[in-house]
């Protein structure tokens, strides 16, 4: 993550809306953090969105591995005995987090960029 902020910030501190701040006289700090880094936060909050189903299915398998009592441990075991309501259960409990977590990010985009707002429709 720390590589696609980089990376990310390097790309916006090239743009003509940096130098034209530079160019204003603004100090080097407010066109960083004010400008600059909240622009280039937005691939992080996309990647940040997508990484949350990642979490899930990692806990099925560290639960499982380490024996540890869990939706994905209970996940696992329903599987293996063919316990078909429980693993709905818990594929229904999966999504709705994983939607949860979508919907997270999704409003930490609409703060962190202007330009997306929800807008009333006429």
């Amino acid at each position: 993550m720390t590589r696609y902020v980089r990376g990310s910030m390097l790309e916006v501190l090239g743009q003509n809306y940096i130098r034209a701040a530079r160019a204003k006289g603004l100090p080097e700090r407010v066109i960083l953090y004010k400008h600059a880094l909240r622009n280039s936060l937005l691939p992080l909050i996309t990647l940040f969105g997508m990484t949350i189903p990642d979490l899930f299915a990692g806990a099925f398998i560290t639960e499982t591995i380490f024996a540890w009592p869990g939706m994905g441990r209970l996940g696992v075991t329903a599987i293996f005995s063919r316990n078909y309501p429980v693993v709905m259960g818990v594929v229904m409990m999966s999504a709705v987090l994983i939607v949860a977590g979508n919907l997270i990010a999704d409003i930490c985009y609409a703060y962190a960029d202007p330009r997306v707002r929800v807008t009333k429709a006429k």
